[in-house]
C-alpha cells in the first residue's frame, strides 16, 4: 500500500518520535490540529506500514545492562546455508540489538548489549560454537554519546 506523506503527517511523526505515549489531545495540540484528524492520519500511517507497533524503550543501564559491544565479524563463508544459520543464530540472541551486513572489509557488525564482559564472553562462545567465522573483533563502548531511532523528518 502506497501512502503520500504530507507536512502534517511529518509533524505528527515527529511528535510521535519524541513521545508516542502522549495523548491524542497533546499530539493534536502540538501539531495544530484536532484529535480526530490526527487519529485518522496515525491509523493511515500504521495501515501503510510507515509506523510500526508501539514499543517501550527501557533504560538498559537501569536494568543492569552496562556493557555495549560493537562486534565486527569477517567470514570466509558466503553460501546461503551458512548465512541462514548465522542469521538464525543472531535472531535467537536477545543480546543482539542490531545486526548489519556491510560492504567492505568487514562482513557484519553487531550491536550487543550485555551486563558485563563475562556476559559478552558467554555470548561470543555460544555464537562461535554455532557458526564458523573467520575473525571477530569486539569493541567496548566506553560512553554512549548519542542514540536515537528518530528520523530527521
Amino acid at each position: 500500500m502506497s501512502v503520500r506523506i504530507d507536512a502534517m503527517d511529518r509533524k505528527i511523526l515527529s511528535e510521535l518520535q519524541i513521545d508516542a505515549g502522549r495523548s491524542l489531545d497533546e499530539i493534536a495540540r502540538a501539531v495544530g490540529s484536532s484529535k480526530t484528524p490526527v487519529w485518522n492520519r496515525i491509523r493511515k500511517l500504521r495501515e501503510a506500514g510507515v509506523i510500526g507497533p508501539p514499543t517501550v524503550v527501557p533504560d538498559a543501564e537501569a536494568l543492569g545492562f552496562d556493557a555495549t559491544f560493537f562486534v565486527l565479524i569477517r567470514t570466509s563463508e558466503h553460501e546461503a546455508e551458512w548465512q541462514a544459520k548465522f542469521l538464525a543464530a543472531l535472531k535467537a540472541r536477545p543480546e543482539v540489538q542490531e545486526a548489519h551486513r556491510l560492504a567492505g572489509d568487514i562482513d557484519y557488525i553487531l550491536k550487543v548489549r550485555v551486563k558485563n564482559a563475562r556476559a559478552y564472553d558467554t555470548f561470543y562462545q555460544a555464537l562461535i560454537s554455532e557458526v564458523r567465522v573467520y575473525n571477530v573483533t569486539a569493541l567496548l563502548s566506553m560512553e554512549e554519546i548519542k542514540s536515537t531511532r528518530a528520523l530527521p523528518l
